[in-house]
């Protein structure tokens, strides 16, 4: 027996056809959206990056050059002759071991001590019902309003008075409170878990054992964001250092990178050379620390 031909057959497929192609479509579509957004945002962000990165390029270069070449009218990309001995010259002929080991010591007892009296105080008075509390925070808060240049020579009468000129606690004790890292440690306490208080008082804690073994551990995530951009800020401090630090023994990175940039002279490839040592350690520290880093700037917008 013959096999008669469907004719419905044809009929059927254009159906088909037609019933994939809006499924197609939806997942052409769906696809395009999945690539073109990640494209296009490395198409802005890749830009971006080399642009900022522009300015540590343009750093290490200078640093390899030579004064003439640096100041040409001919822009070289890259020297012929990169002059690595630069890195051994700025440290035989500057106290640049002495300003990095200064600025160290700074940065680290700001980073440690800073963090960890803004966090008792601030536990303070989000926490331990004294009266007038609220007082206090209002004039801690006041002080933020007051222009540093203000307090500038007040503080270095005081801290002369006291016999810290020229001295290494002369420059780090005064920047050891910083009322803004109070406020946020504050509003962080504010926030925090009243059952995990009170089962501290459950086992007889007081509030000094509370916030020792309870507070501190879990505020670890703000203490380092405050702590990296405390670290920044002591690091590239220069004004307070230049004044009370006058003797080699006492000089900070910034104050050395200073020698270089006079009235008479300017000594570029040591600045640049100086510039990019003195700037290395703040790069591994963000590289490292960038999501504190990142946190510490998202906490500095807390409403209380």
């Amino acid at each position: 027996m013959a096999i008669q031909a469907n004719p419905s057959y044809p009929a059927v497929e254009r159906a088909n056809q037609a019933a994939r192609m809006p499924v197609e479509a939806s997942r052409r579509s769906q696809l395009l959206r999945r690539y073109t957004a990640p494209t296009l945002r490395y198409l802005v962000l890749i830009p971006l990056a080399l642009l900022f990165l522009f300015p540590f390029y343009l750093m290490i270069r200078n640093a390899v050059m030579t004064q003439p070449e640096i100041t040409g009218p001919v822009w070289q990309w890259w020297p012929a002759t990169p002059q690595w001995s630069n890195f051994d010259l700025l440290f035989d002929s500057t106290p640049m071991s002495t300003g990095l080991r200064n600025s160290a010591i700074l940065a680290g007892v700001n980073l440690v001590f800073q963090t960890l009296f803004a966090s008792m105080a601030g536990y303070a008075l989000a926490r331990i019902p004294v009266r007038g509390k609220s007082v206090v925070f209002s004039i801690i808060l006041s002080t933020l309003m007051v222009p540093s240049a203000a307090i500038f020579i007040p503080s270095y009468v005081v801290v002369s008075q006291l016999g810290g000129v020229n001295t290494l606690w002369g420059i780090v004790v005064p920047g050891l409170f910083n009322a803004f890292a109070v406020f946020l440690f504050r509003q962080f306490y504010l926030d925090f878990p009243v059952e995990i208080e009170e089962a501290g008082r459950l086992d007889g804690l007081g509030y000094f054992g509370i916030y020792r073994g309870l507070i501190l551990p879990n505020s670890l995530g703000i203490m380092m964001a405050l702590g990296v951009l405390s670290f920044i800020y002591s690091w590239n401090a220069f004004l307070w250092p230049v004044v009370m630090g006058r003797y080699p023994d006492t000089a900070t990175v910034q104050m050395v990178l200073s020698r270089f940039l006079t009235a008479q002279t300017i000594n570029l490839p040591m600045l640049f050379m100086g510039a990019a040592v003195g700037a290395a350690p703040l790069v591994l520290i963000f590289l490292f620390m960038q999501r504190f880093i990142v946190q510490g700037v998202k906490m500095s917008g807390i409403k209380g």
